[in-house]
């Protein structure tokens, strides 16, 4: 039997979709599926809205990620993409190494093999290649989902598309296996579209 796809939409910077992508691969460790990651933007998402100042100063210095990740995807591959994502995660997420963004997506670039040139296009520039091919991205994402959602973003192909699974710590073994199953089965309802309770406590990179 050929292994299914699934399609895991992230912001390098959010926090709760690293924690669902670990999930993820730990999935993939006990089903036949085949997962991948792609971009979508927090920045994006949130242009012309009126947010915290705060949220609004993290999502001006989030172009940078999110225009590496979409261009190490477009000129190297997906393959090439996930082992940046978590070169940069284990640094900026499980490590804390969150002062500076963009050394820290040149220490990812080295870890992952790819070319140390790739920081060029880190830089915002609108309307560029890059900018260009990150808003079609995201929009890959939102066309499935709709606005009134984050990151991350779960796609099995076909059914419905929708937010998360949020979750934390990530579960591993049978448990990865059978949430999977359980995310797959809600795809397959055109009439599901939430379920949510509220967080409780800080993110467990365990």
């Amino acid at each position: 039997m050929s292994d299914r796809p699934v399609e895991l939409f992230v912001d390098p910077v959010c926090p709760y979709a690293w924690m669902t992508s670990r999930w993820l691969l730990h999935a993939a460790e006990v089903r036949e599926i085949t997962p991948s990651f792609s971009v979508m933007s927090l920045s994006v998402l949130n242009e012309g809205r009126e947010v915290d100042p705060d949220y609004r100063r993290m999502l001006d210095d989030s172009w940078g990620p999110a225009r590496l990740a979409v261009g190490i995807s477009r000129t190297h591959g997906k393959d090439a993409f996930a082992r940046w994502y978590t070169a940069w995660g284990e640094r900026y997420h499980v490590g804390g190494d969150q002062d500076d963004r963009r050394a820290v997506a040149i220490g990812a670039l080295e870890t992952a093999g790819l070319p140390a040139t790739l920081i060029d296009i880190y830089e915002p520039v609108a309307g560029d290649e890059t900018d260009l091919a990150l808003r079609a991205s995201h929009d890959g994402a939102i066309s499935r989902v709709g606005e009134d959602v984050g990151t991350p973003v779960i796609s099995f192909g076909e059914g419905t598309a929708y937010f998360g699974p949020v979750v934390s710590p990530s579960p591993k073994g049978e448990d990865a296996g059978r949430l999977l199953d359980a995310l797959e089965t809600m795809a397959t309802l055109d009439g599901f579209y939430e379920l949510k309770r509220t967080r409780t406590g800080g993110i467990d990179f365990g």
